[in-house]
C-alpha cells in the first residue's frame, strides 16, 4: 500500500466495505482545467488517478463527483471525470439561477443528479440567495428529464435554521452537506439538529455523513466529540443518510484527514454492519440512481 494524495496514513478501514460501496461526496480538482476567476486560492492537483488510490485503499466502487465552489458555475471538469469513472459514478453540478431546460438536459445525460447551492462561500461565483435555490429546484422539478434530481445545499446552521420554512416545501429532495455543520459540542441538542429532525421526518430531506472534521475539536482519528450527533441522525433516519469522503479534504490543513479513520468514524456512528451497509449500498443506490445490483 502506498501514500494517496492528500490523505495521510497507510491503515485500511477496520472493517472490509461490501460491495457497491458509494462514497457519496469528493471532489476533482484536474489542472487542465481553471479555477473561476473569483477564487481566491490555488486548489489541489486531485485527478481522478489519484481518487482511484483512495478507492482501492478504502474498498470503495461507486462515487458521487461534487463540482467544488473553485470551479464556479463550470462543470467541465466534474463531467469529464464522470467520463473517467464511467457508470460507477454519478454527479453533482453547480448552475446560475439563469440555467437553461438545454443545459439540465444535457447535465442529466451526464449522469448529474443533483444541484448543490452553497451558502457557505458562495463568493466564488456570485450571490446565493434562498430566491435561487427555489428557483433551481422548481427548474429540477419541471425538467422531465431531471426526475429523480435533489437540492444539495451548504449551509451554516442559523442559516439552515433561516431557511426551515423554505426547505420544508421545497419541490425535490433535499440533500444538506456536511451534518449541518452542526457543532458536536451541542450535538442532538443543536437547534438546528432540531430543524434537520423535521426536515427528515418529513420524509424528503437526505443528509450526508461527511465533514466531521469541520466542526470537530477532538479532531482524529477518532473524533469522538461527533458521536453523539452522528448517531442520533442514524437513529433518525437510517434510510436517508448517505456516506462521504469529502477529498481532498479542502477545508483542512493538508496532511491531516486520515480517510480510512472517516470510515471507522461511519462505523462508530452506524452501531451495526446492516446499518453502515444501508449507508453506503442502499441508501446512494436509491438517491443517485445506481443499479440496484451491486457492481462486481
Amino acid at each position: 500500500m502506498t501514500l494517496v494524495p492528500h490523505s495521510v496514513g497507510l491503515n485500511l478501514p477496520r472493517r472490509p466495505l461490501p460491495l457497491g460501496a458509494c462514497d457519496s461526496h469528493m471532489h476533482i480538482f484536474d489542472p487542465r482545467f481553471a479555477p473561476s476567476s473569483h477564487w481566491p486560492r490555488t486548489p489541489p492537483v486531485a485527478p481522478v488517478a489519484a481518487y482511484r488510490q483512495l478507492q482501492a485503499r478504502l474498498g470503495t466502487t461507486r462515487t458521487v463527483v461534487v463540482t467544488p465552489s473553485t470551479y464556479g458555475t463550470d462543470n467541465a471538469c466534474t463531467l469529464e471525470a464522470l467520463d473517467q469513472l464511467g457508470d460507477a459514478a454519478r454527479g453533482v453540478a453547480v448552475v446560475g439561477e439563469d440555467v437553461s431546460r438545454d443545459e439540465l438536459a444535457h447535465l442529466a445525460a451526464r449522469r448529474v443528479r443533483g444541484l448543490r447551492v452553497n451558502f457557505v462561500s458562495p463568493q466564488s461565483w456570485g450571490t446565493t440567495t434562498p430566491d435561487m435555490l427555489a428557483t433551481l429546484a422548481r427548474k429540477v422539478a419541471d425538467h422531465p428529464d431531471c426526475a429523480g434530481w435533489h437540492m444539495q445545499i451548504f449551509v451554516h446552521p442559523e442559516q439552515l435554521i433561516e431557511l426551515a420554512p423554505q426547505l420544508r416545501t421545497l419541490p425535490v429532495p433535499l440533500v444538506i452537506d456536511h451534518l449541518g455543520r452542526i457543532d458536536p459540542a451541542q450535538g442532538p441538542a443543536a437547534e438546528a439538529y432540531g430543524v434537520v429532525r423535521g426536515l427528515l421526518d418529513a420524509g424528503n430531506t437526505w443528509v450526508k455523513l461527511s465533514g466531521a472534521y469541520m466542526r470537530s475539536t477532538v479532531h482524529g482519528p477518532s473524533y469522538a466529540d461527533t458521536l453523539p450527533l452522528g448517531q442520533a441522525l442514524v437513529q433518525a433516519a437510517p434510510e436517508r443518510l448517505v456516506w462521504g469522503s469529502d477529498w481532498p479534504h479542502t477545508t483542512e490543513t493538508p496532511g491531516t484527514v486520515n480517510d480510512a479513520d472517516l470510515v471507522d468514524l461511519l462505523q462508530a456512528w452506524a452501531g451495526s454492519d446492516a446499518a453502515m451497509d444501508r449507508i453506503l449500498v442502499d441508501n446512494p443506490a436509491r438517491l443517485y440512481g445506481f443499479d440496484t445490483a451491486a457492481p462486481a
